[in-house]
């Protein structure tokens, strides 16, 4: 199983990244897909989640209204458009997946997830 995030780097406050996350070993198409975060010095905090097919995702409050989820099941991608960028976005961004064949109602929880990717550091500074 492999999960590759990309898309991170240094960013002014206001500016936009799009995160992407590759998918490979498992059954992309049925398993819930989600991005968590880690700021230096404190935990892993969910960010945003999506479905299987597409119909159900999940923010933070955080980042509701900022960010937007999405997936392309036939590329094996998870992507997480973020707009507005401010400083406390700075983090490590982890992808997540999940083959609960019941997926949805922990999908903000860590534990939810069985599959995790190595992270990709945004940093927003100016």
């Amino acid at each position: 199983v492999q999960l590759q995030a990309s898309g991170g780097g240094l960013v002014q406050p206001g500016d936009s990244l799009r995160l992407s996350c590759a998918a490979s070993g498992f059954t992309f198409s049925t398993s819930g897909m989600a991005w968590f975060r880690q700021a230096p010095g404190k935990e892993r905090d969910f960010v945003s989640a999506i479905s299987w097919s597409g119909d159900r995702t999940f923010y933070a409050d955080s980042v509701e209204g900022r960010f937007t989820i999405s997936r392309d099941n036939a590329e094996k991608m998870v992507y997480l458009q973020m707009n507005s960028l401010e400083p406390e976005d700075t983090a490590v961004y982890y992808c997540a997946a999940s083959t609960n064949t019941d997926y949805g109602d922990y999908a903000i929880l860590d534990y939810e997830y069985n599959y995790w990717g190595k992270g990709t550091q945004v940093t927003v500074s100016s």
